[in-house]
């Protein structure tokens, strides 16, 4: 009886994924041709593309049968996954939907998944290596780091984080100030990437970088400006 109960529940889960039909009944205008295209290739096609880490959501025939478990996944906010805690230092590339994009997927999947006209589809993203946070320079941290120049801190890059870790870092300026840089919250190394900050942080020689325990380790990626010195500096 428990092998009946067991593959009876694993049956249930698989189709919460599978029940917009092609008999549902249409009771929303919002189509993913026109609205939720677009939300899914601006927030989410980094890694939901074909060849991407994640399966494809970049049609409507990939993206119709994981209808109520992407509402449920960005209602949760478990996606886009972002592995920080929000208001905490801010970051430019900060792929969280906004209340109005929340919304339109739970009208799209409450309303019977409707496809919409192909003309409303928006050209598809191209995926191409952003070579600005992909560059080299930097600053790796393991533990507590004194800084012995100015440096124009322009984002922070994990590059030895265990998964589940949480780390709070911080940057103690000379002055006694403190200013809030990251919190990684449960990180998850699958979902690696970047945090690029809204407005570079001028940091002064004797800043101290803390939060960042001796065993993990964190880039500081430094502003246009810092780059071009680091590299005159090595010449």
């Amino acid at each position: 009886m428990k092998p009946l109960i067991a593959c009876i529940s694993f049956a249930l889960i698989i189709s919460t994924c599978f029940v917009t039909q092609a008999h549902d009944i249409i009771t929303t205008k919002i189509t993913f041709s026109r609205e939720i295209s677009r939300i899914f290739y601006e927030r989410c096609a980094s890694c939901h593309h074909d060849g991407g880490p994640a399966f494809s959501l970049m049609t409507y025939a990939e993206a119709r049968p994981w209808a109520v478990a992407i509402k449920e996944e960005v209602l949760s906010r478990r996606m886009p996954p972002w592995g920080a805690v929000k208001g905490f230092g801010e970051f430019r590339n900060d792929q969280a939907l906004t209340p109005e994009q929340l919304e339109l997927i739970t009208q799209w999947v409450e309303g019977g998944v409707p496809e919409g006209d192909a003309p409303d589809l928006p050209p598809q993203p191209k995926f191409v290596e952003d070579s600005e946070t992909h560059d080299p320079d930097g600053l790796v941290v393991s533990g507590d780091f004194k800084l012995d120049r100015g440096f124009k801190l322009d984002g922070l890059w994990p590059q030895k984080v265990t998964d589940d870790e949480s780390l709070q870092i911080i940057a103690e300026l000379p002055s006694g100030s403190v200013e809030p840089l990251l919190w990684l919250y449960e990180y998850k190394s699958r979902y690696g990437h970047p945090f690029l900050l809204r407005t570079p942080v001028d940091l002064p020689s004797g800043a101290v970088i803390r939060g960042v325990p001796p065993q993990s380790s964190i880039l500081l990626i430094p502003a246009t400006s810092d780059r071009v010195l680091s590299r005159e500096n090595t010449r």
